[in-house]
């Protein structure tokens, strides 16, 4: 632990040398040290030329407690963790938690590496009950997670994340299943969306998917909402990284606001009226 906290200093004396390391995660103006952080390494080595910046993004809400969460370059998400009685006390909080995430990412540790990869296929081995054969087999996930590893060699697991997540969507979607119908291997879709971003044309084409799977299973969309609500609530209040389930939420209500306008989509059900009711809360 104090190797740990030795290196997040250094770190923080590099990437923002006008701070002092043990004041940053009090400093109560963490929002402008997060947004410093990340163009000090824009600056420093390019870090995502082509992303934006740091976005926040607060939740409506007509009292606390509030939510905000905060999206940095290359796609990571993450949220206040904490009960907080304001907007301004949420961002802050959200910009702590992604400053922490963001000074941990740039530990050795984090880069993947090929030690760092026989690491994580075991642990995707042990987690899937498989073996690890799988590792060389493309047309399993643990196969096609250790192709994606060594496809992404020396980038942090920050940098990782925008793909991590387009498979992870793919394989929650069945859109991996459908491809491999088609004869297309796990390492072909992995190429393929390898070269596109998580954005709103992808999210229309899988809420489109989940429109279908609703007219051949009513009430699955409310299901799957209510799914993805509570483990994004249950994911930011551990502190962890939240774009899977955040992408979940979106793609989800995006099929849920066409399914409401179009009152034919599927036959009425006790799931439909429990449908109608999330309609109105989104």
């Amino acid at each position: 632990m104090d190797r740990t906290l030795e290196s997040l200093r250094h770190i923080i004396a590099q990437v923002l040398p006008h701070r002092d390391p043990a004041l940053v995660f009090k400093d109560l103006n963490v929002v402008s040290m997060l947004q410093e952080f990340w163009e000090s390494k824009q600056q420093q080595r390019a870090a995502f030329p082509s992303e934006g910046m740091v976005v926040y993004e607060s939740l409506p809400a007509p009292g606390p407690p509030f939510v905000s969460y905060v999206t940095l370059p290359g796609g990571s998400c993450f949220g206040n963790f904490q009960c907080c009685l304001s907007r301004a006390e949420a961002r802050r909080d959200a910009a702590k938690v992604a400053l922490i995430n963001s000074l941990f990412n740039e530990l050795p540790s984090r880069r993947i590496t090929k030690e760092f990869i026989m690491e994580s296929v075991q642990e995707a081995v042990a987690s899937t009950s498989g073996t690890l054969d799988d590792a060389d087999d493309p047309s399993t996930s643990v196969g096609a997670y250790h192709y994606m590893l060594e496809s992404n060699m020396g980038k942090t697991m920050l940098e990782f994340q925008e793909l991590m997540t387009i498979f992870q969507l793919l394989h929650w979607n069945g859109s991996l299943k459908a491809l491999r119908e088609t004869k297309c291997s796990r390492q072909e879709v992995i190429s393929y969306y390898s070269q596109y971003s998580l954005d709103e044309k992808m999210r229309s084409h899988m809420a489109l998917d989940w429109i279908m799977k609703e007219r051949e299973a009513p009430g699955i969309v409310s299901q799957e909402l209510r799914t993805a609500l509570r483990q994004l609530e249950e994911a930011r209040k551990a502190g962890q990284e939240l774009r899977f389930y955040k992408e979940k939420k979106e793609i989800l209500s995006l099929a849920l606001t066409q399914i409401c306008s179009d009152p034919d989509t599927s036959s009425p059900s006790d799931d439909q009226l429990s449908l109608t009711a999330l309609c109105s809360y989104h």
